[in-house]
C-alpha cells in the first residue's frame, strides 16, 4: 500500500497503543501459567498475533476479543510444533528457549529479514544444556531436547531479547540458573520490563552485579500463576506524536504510565533538552534503538548537527535501519549521513516532499509520516501497510488528528 501524505499539523488527543514489548511477555507468561489469565488493553498487531499463535502451537489456548486476551495456560506441552514467527524477532528469540524448556521439538520459521537475524547465543549455549539445533543458523530451524538449568554466559551487545527469552524459560527448569553478561547489556530497560512483567505472574528474578555487569539469578521449579492485568501504553509509539509536537503539532497522548520502566520514555527528556530553540543533541541509543527513526526526523530540525550514536545493532532490525532511515529522509530533502554505528543530521528548514521506500520497516513508515507534517510538499510512502507489524491503527489515529493523506 502506498500513501500520499499532505503537509498538515496534527491537533487533538490520541491514546497510545499498548506496549508491544509488554504484550509479548504477558501473553507468553499467561500461556505458561496453570489456569486462565486475562490481559486487557492489548493492541492487536502482526507481531502479537504470531506470538499468540506460537503459544497455541505449544499447547495454550489464546482468545482475543476487542483488545482483551483470555489465555488458558499449557497443561500438556505439545510434543512437536510448527511455529511461524512472521517478521518478529521478539517472537523468535522468546519462543526458542520457551519451547526448549517445555521439551517440545519445535521447527521455527520466519519471513523477510528474520531468517538473517542472529540466534547465535542460543545455538552456542544450548547444546551443553540438552538442546540441539538443525541447522545451526538461518530459518527454518528445528530444536530438539529439553533445556537444563545452569550458568548461561551471554554477550550483552547483541540483543536483550536473548536475556528475556532465558528469563521466560529458566524458571521452568528444575534447578537454579544464572545468566551472566560478558559485556555491557544494551537495551537493559527491556530486561527490566521482563522482570516487571513476570513478577505479575509470580516469577521472581533477582538482579545482581559482578565486575560492573548485571547477572540474573533465577530459581528453578517456579510456577507461573494466572492473573488479570492490563498492558500499559507504548512510549516507543507515543514518541512519534511527541516529536510531531516539537515540530509544531499539538497532540495530547494518553494511556501512558509516567512511572514506566520503558526505556523509550527517554524521548521526553531528549525533546526537553532541545528546548524551544531546538538545540542539537547527541543521543546514545544503546538502550533505546526503537527511537532512532523518529530521532532522525527530530534531529533534522535542530539548529546545528545532531548525532545518534551506538546504533550498530540497527543494521540487523527489520531493515538495515541506519541506511534506510538516512535514505528515506534524504529522499524528501533531509541531510542525514549513516555510518556503521551512527547517524548525523544537519539542520533543514523543512522537508521538501518526495517518495520514501519504507524498506518494510514499520517505524520508518511512521517516522516518514511525521516528517511529512513538516514538509512543504506531499510525501509518498511506499509499503505503508507495514505499520501493521506494531501499530495497525496508526493512520486512523493520524487522520483523527487532522493528518491528510490518500491511499494510492
Amino acid at each position: 500500500m502506498d500513501v500520499k501524505i499532505y503537509p498538515s499539523k496534527l491537533i487533538g488527543t490520541v491514546s497510545a497503543p499498548s506496549s508491544k514489548s509488554y504484550s509479548h511477555r504477558m501473553i507468553i507468561a499467561a500461556a505458561l501459567a496453570d489456569g486462565v489469565s486475562e490481559i486487557s488493553n492489548v493492541t492487536d498487531s502482526n507481531d502479537i498475533t504470531v506470538t499468540s499463535q506460537a503459544m497455541e502451537a505449544l499447547g495454550a489456548n489464546v482468545l482475543a476479543d476487542s483488545g482483551t486476551y483470555t489465555v488458558r495456560g499449557i497443561k500438556a506441552p505439545a510434543e512437536k510444533a510448527e511455529i511461524d514467527c512472521g517478521e518478529s524477532g521478539s517472537t523468535l528469540r522468546f519462543i526458542i528457549p520457551v519451547a526448549a524448556a517445555l521439551g517440545t521439538t519445535a521447527t521455527l520459521n520466519g519471513h523477510a529479514k528474520l531468517p538473517q537475524r542472529p540466534i547465535t547465543p542460543y545455538t552456542r549455549e544450548f547444546p551443553s544444556k540438552g538442546v540441539t539445533f538443525e541447522p545451526q543458523s538461518g530459518l527454518p530451524i528445528t530444536l530438539t531436547g529439553k533445556l537444563r538449568a545452569g550458568e548461561y554466559d551471554l554477550e550483552g551487545d547483541v540483543s536483550s531479547q536473548f536475556i528475556t527469552g532465558l528469563m521466560l524459560a529458566l524458571p521452568l527448569c528444575d534447578e537454579d540458573s544464572v545468566i551472566k553478561l560478558t559485556s555491557p547489556l544494551q537495551s537493559k530497560p527491556y530486561a527490566d520490563m521482563t522482570i516487571a512483567a513476570l513478577k505479575k505472574f509470580g516469577i521472581d528474578i533477582r538482579e545482581m552485579s559482578m565486575n560492573g555487569l548485571p547477572i540474573y539469578l533465577i530459581k528453578g521449579g517456579q510456577k507461573y500463576k494466572p492473573c488479570r492485568t492490563a498492558v500499559e501504553g507504548d512510549y516507543s509509539q507515543a514518541a512519534f506524536f511527541f516529536a510531531a509536537n516539537a515540530l509544531g503539532s499539538e497532540v495530547k497522548v494518553t494511556n501512558l504510565d509516567p512511572h514506566s520502566v520503558q526505556g523509550d520514555k527517554a524521548i521526553l527528556d531528549i525533546i526537553a533538552s532541545c528546548g524551544a530553540d531546538m538545540a542539537p543533541f547527541t543521543v546514545d541509543v544503546a538502550d533505546i534503538p526503537d527511537l532512532v527513526p523518529i530521532l532522525a526526523v527530530l534531529g533534522s530540525f535542530t539548529k546545528g548537527q545532531s548525532k545518534i550514536v551506538n546504533a550498530a545493532r540497527l543494521k540487523i532490525k527489520e531493515s538495515d535501519r541506519l541506511t534506510c532511515v538516512a535514505n528515506a529522509l534524504n529522499a524528501i530533502g533531509g541531510k542525514v549521513t549513516a555510518g556503521d554505528d551512527f547517524l548525523t543530521m544537519e539542520h533543514i528548514d523543512t522537508f521538501t516532499g518526495g517518495e520514501v521506500d519504507s524498506c518494510r520497516d514499520h517505524r520508518i513508515v511512521m517516522a516518514a509520516a511525521i516528517a511529512a507534517t513538516s514538509s512543504d510538499a506531499p510525501v509518498i510512502i511506499h509499503g505503508a501497510e507495514n505499520v501493521n507489524k506494531s501499530y495497525p491503527r496508526f493512520f486512523d489515529d493520524f487522520k483523527s488528528l487532522g493528518g491528510q493523506f490518500e491511499i494510492l
